[in-house]
């Protein structure tokens, strides 16, 4: 049985080799009978002329029947024609005759909206609102205008941000508002022949191979994931391409080598069928024990050795260090009987249960033992983000490098980005902050902490609330009071950017800090704000010119996140989409009430406190 399992894996290889063998049709593809300006390649295959390893899932072209290449999007009714693809760029421009313009007016918003449909993501503008009260010059909008426009000011136009005043001298009149990606108006009111836009796509990553003019492809055929750079033969093929005698050396070898392996496997099969099952029973019994159970309160004692070794304590409980069976080890939060009546420890096992995701940490087990209740988690030996961050700035052993910040940032935005668009129901985590992402031994980040979760359907725009939840200082304006609009996943949006800042400025800043001479109160995000607004460098301790360059991508990030209102924040898609993008990131509008620039960390405007308005009613 080993030998024919050996047998067929080796098979199975051989078939990939000549499978990649095959692929050297999919370099520089011309397309459907014609010359086109542009060839199809990685991510891109056309459908039907290429195999299937040419491409990435999702990314399937097509010949229509007047040799026009098109794009195939299941969910859209009409044809979209390519008319061009950058690929270092990442982004396909495509186009649609006019009278289907309606058929696909009327399904592209709820379309590319919705990350589940679709790799792609339609390409929004750059756009700048103006206030055109009293303009005596009318004044035609290039962008939809936003939501919360209209309702407090009289004519408003919004206008392409690059060549205002050249291409709208009628605006020399206006008074700008503030900067927003928004959706051009030839999308929905077009009257041309053809309906062009572009839609962009994240993954696959193909940018750093088209820069070095090197081919891209999967790492390994068959696979959805990785990608690896390649370079170029003579005759403009990959290095996969072989010949007829080179395959027949190959597979030769694999005879003489299958031989040898079967006359071995033949002659010692009883002792390895032994190693076999005793090795697949343990790897059973890991598994099970991995999975999360029930464990009584006796087993809870056991595993952490009477509670030896403690780890930490909270608000919430205390957690100990413990180890399984098959020592794999484990912390287990003990939960405070005196704390509630029960509601964290519901949230954290209801919703800990449907979560699968790297960024998110793993529940082990849990402990309902009469009114003893306890969570068993994966151990992650780095402790949390919010260790590094407060010791940062006095011991250097807990200085990370800003290469490791920006991996840790962009990975939580990954896992806050499952929480809210990968699950069946969509999860509001209500309080993100450094003490709640742990990190395992590569310093990659795990959120954590789900007592304050709420679930709700993905079709649910905001959630009701009795009272406020979370840590103060990375609360969001509007789960105090509604003045700053309804509460939805946007919160943890906020919470996030409160994070990102404190990294920047490897400091807590959800509570007042002082100056030198202890007579101003210092607000370090409007600081940071002000010096990014008049394009001053950061005053805190960066070496070389890319860790710059990290420190002012996370804090505008940061500063997008932490919008007053909720309609202002982007989502965790466009959040995790900014941190990948790097460079020449917009800067957001000012989210602080600021009587002007300052250069100089100076005292925190007077602002009315959140806790001022009137509080949520369920």
């Amino acid at each position: 049985m080993a030998v024919s399992s050996l047998c067929l894996y080796f098979l199975i290889t051989a078939a990939a080799v000549l499978g990649r063998a095959s692929q050297e049709d999919c370099v520089d593809y011309s397309g459907c009978g014609e010359p086109k300006d542009f060839h199809i390649r990685f991510p891109f295959r056309l459908k039907d002329k290429q195999p299937n390893d040419c491409g990435y899932p999702g990314f399937n072209l097509y010949c229509t029947s007047d040799n026009q290449i098109a794009i195939e999007l299941p969910k859209i009714p009409v044809e979209l024609h390519v008319s061009f693809i950058d690929y270092i760029s990442q982004i396909i421009h495509v186009n649609i005759p006019e009278f289907h313009a309606v058929q696909f007016k009327k399904s592209v918003q709820e379309y590319f909206l919705d990350p589940t449909n679709s790799p792609f993501a339609y390409g929004l503008s750059r756009c700048t609102l103006m206030n055109c009260s009293g303009n005596p010059f009318p004044c035609a909008s290039d962008c939809l205008i936003p939501n919360d426009g209209g309702s407090r000011y009289g004519n408003l136009c919004a206008v392409y941000s690059d060549g205002i005043i050249k291409d709208h001298p009628e605006v020399i009149w206006c008074s700008k508002m503030y900067n927003f990606f928004g959706v051009p108006t030839s999308l929905v009111e077009s009257t041309d022949t053809v309906l062009y836009f572009s839609l962009r796509w994240s993954e696959p990553s193909c940018t750093r191979c088209e820069r070095q003019q090197k081919g891209c492809r999967l790492k390994r055929p068959g696979t959805d994931h990785e990608t690896e750079c390649f370079t170029f033969n003579k005759h403009g093929k990959g290095p996969w391409t072989k010949s007829l005698v080179t395959i027949g050396l190959i597979m030769g070898s694999f005879v003489v080598l299958l031989m040898s392996i079967a006359a071995f496997y033949v002659h010692a099969s009883d002792k390895n069928e032994k190693e076999n099952r005793l090795r697949i029973k343990k790897f059973l019994e890991d598994y099970i024990a991995l999975r999360p159970a029930r464990y009584s309160y006796t087993d809870i004692k056991k595993i952490t050795n009477q509670f030896r070794d403690k780890l930490g304590q909270g608000a919430y409980g205390t957690v100990f260090k413990g180890k399984l069976s098959n020592n794999v080890l484990i912390a287990v939060k003990i939960l405070n009987n005196t704390k509630g009546n029960g509601e964290e420890f519901i949230n954290e096992v209801a919703t800990m249960g449907q979560i699968h995701h790297v960024n998110v940490v793993r529940l082990v087990g849990y402990c309902a033992d009469g009114f003893r209740r306890a969570l068993v988690y994966e151990f992650l030996p780095n402790d949390s983000l919010d260790k590094y961050i407060s010791h940062a700035a006095s011991d250097t052993n807990y200085s990370l490098s800003w290469e490791k910040l920006q991996n840790i940032a962009l990975r939580t935005a990954k896992g806050i980005e499952y929480l809210h668009q990968g699950c069946d129901q969509r999860i509001l985590h209500f309080d993100i902050k450094p003490h709640n992402i742990l990190l395992d031994k590569n310093f990659s980040p795990k959120i954590s902490d789900f007592g304050l979760a709420k679930l709700c359907s993905k079709d649910q725009s905001t959630v009701s609330m009795s009272t406020a939840r979370g840590t103060m200082g990375y609360i969001a304006p509007e789960v105090f009071s509604r003045n700053f609009g309804n509460v939805s996943y946007k919160a943890d949006v906020y919470s996030f950017g409160m994070l990102l800042l404190e990294m920047v400025g490897r400091r807590k800043i959800n509570t007042d800090a002082k100056e030198e001479n202890g007579a101003h109160e210092v607000y370090y995000p409007e600081w940071i704000y002000n010096l990014l607004e008049e394009g001053e460098d950061l005053r805190i301790q960066i070496e070389g010119e890319e860790d710059a360059k990290i420190a002012k991508k996370l804090a505008i990030v940061g500063l997008w996140c932490i919008q007053w209102h909720p309609i202002g924040r982007p989502t965790m898609k466009v959040v995790v989409q900014m941190l990948e993008r790097g460079e020449d990131l917009a800067m957001p509008p000012n989210p602080f009430a600021s009587t002007g620039p300052s250069k100089t960390m100076t005292k925190r405007p007077a602002r009315r406190s959140p806790l001022e308005f009137e509080a949520i009613a369920e």
